[in-house]
């Protein structure tokens, strides 16, 4: 009985590990909220409604492929970039857009890598 409750707390420290180094966003998903609402929402939405945005929703990004959502008008750099948008990718974006995707729309970036990390925490839940 000891060693099956060893093994399974051995378990439960290990589960948070694996779950980061199979892409999982490492961020806070509250703080990340809080960040898109007041820094993102100008032009992104976390649902899809019908008011005309300057960007394209952010529902359902995470594992989205990149300039997909249905009447978009997106940059043809990223209509051809072939990218989607996993939280690796996410980051690398949300980095330097223009550095990753020349010729993108997306002017804005986020240099801090933990407000990065809990944006993507946050739009990982929004599906």
């Amino acid at each position: 009985m000891r060693l099956r409750n060893l093994l399974l707390g051995l378990a439960a420290l290990a589960l948070p590990a694996m779950a980061q180094a199979a892409g999982a966003p490492k961020g806070d998903p509250a703080r990340g909220e809080a960040l898109v609402k007041t820094r993102c929402s100008i032009c992104h939405s976390t649902v899809v409604d019908t008011t005309p945005r300057p960007a394209p929703t952010q529902k359902g990004v995470v594992g989205r492929k990149a300039g997909t959502v249905v009447n978009f008008k997106y940059s043809a750099a990223l209509k051809a970039s072939g990218l989607t948008w996993t939280p690796a990718n996410l980051d690398k974006f949300l980095t330097n857009p223009a550095a990753m995707v020349p010729g993108t729309f997306m002017v804005i970036a986020v240099p801090n890598p933990a407000e990065r990390a809990d944006i993507i925490a946050y739009l990982a839940t929004v599906k």
